[in-house]
């Protein structure tokens, strides 16, 4: 039985990659000036992925279309990403790049909390009988 609707499990994965993905940002601000340090980034294919199977959409109509069936069952991963260099260390974090994505995950991360408390501010409401 399904308590909840499935927005809620949709919101909770959703906080979890956004959570991750922040992590991750301040990792590698916090390795902007280690020697070699390559810079990671959450995978957003995976966490496709995982919404699509666990919400059933995932169909292939056609032999053409592509497969999310080899792809490992995790709900995202965390990549390095290999061939940059922007510091003459060997580091490949690029600074502006990484505060632009974490304002943008923050802004993310805030719209889904606020989504999920009006979806506990409407079961409130009916627990209440609508008062």
């Amino acid at each position: 039985m399904n308590l909840f609707s499935d927005t809620f499990s949709t919101l909770e994965n959703a906080l979890n990659y956004t959570t991750e993905k922040n992590r991750v940002i301040s990792n590698n601000i916090a390795n902007v000036d280690t020697p070699g340090y390559k810079a990671k980034e959450v995978a957003f294919k995976d966490v496709l992925h995982n919404e699509l199977q666990s919400s059933g959409g995932n169909k292939r109509t056609d032999a053409r279309h592509y497969s999310f069936d080899d792809q490992p069952g995790q709900s995202f991963t965390t990549r390095t990403k290999q061939g940059t260099t922007y510091n003459h260390n060997g580091n490949n974090v690029d600074i502006d790049k990484e505060m632009n994505e974490l304002a943008k995950n923050q802004i993310q991360y805030q719209a889904l909390v606020e989504r999920l408390n009006g979806k506990f501010q409407s079961l409130e409401s009916v627990i209440r009988g609508g008062q």
